[in-house]
């Protein structure tokens, strides 16, 4: 079985760390760029994310580092991966890296979702950027 296969994306977003996290961790501003739900940096939380046509997803706060990393497990019981969020302070701004790990590309849905957040995960990025343009 090919596990633990990684999609990772970096932006530069010239906001400084403290605007970056409130956009990862603040329930409407993460509505707006990317998927409804009771996100919290807190380990241990539970919330779900409504994805629109794929569905509402269970996730988990599996580690935070206050305005530095935040990681979920994300559709806990269908895909079952991990999504990290990285920040690094750079000049007045933020370098983010998602990391978004742990597909099982043997199983159709895990190719088809590897292949699709692959696709996907760079315009999410790009709609956290207007956001966070939109705000601060």
């Amino acid at each position: 079985m090919t596990v633990n296969n990684t999609i990772t994306c970096e932006k530069f977003l010239p906001h400084p760390p403290a605007a970056v996290w409130k956009a990862l961790t603040d329930p409407d501003l993460h509505a707006r760029w990317w998927a409804a739900g009771d996100v919290k940096p807190v380990v241990g939380h539970r919330f779900t994310l409504d994805m629109g046509n794929f569905g509402s997803q269970p996730c988990e706060v599996t580690e935070v580092e206050e305005e530095r990393l935040l990681a979920y497990r994300f559709a806990e019981g269908s895909l079952d991966t991990t999504i990290t969020w990285t920040l690094h302070p750079k000049g007045n701004g933020t370098r983010l890296v998602l990391d978004h790990s742990g597909f099982d590309l043997d199983s159709p849905m895990g190719r088809q979702a590897y292949e699709g957040m692959g696709k996907g995960w760079p315009h999410v990025l790009e709609r956290l950027a207007t956001v966070l343009d939109e705000t601060v």
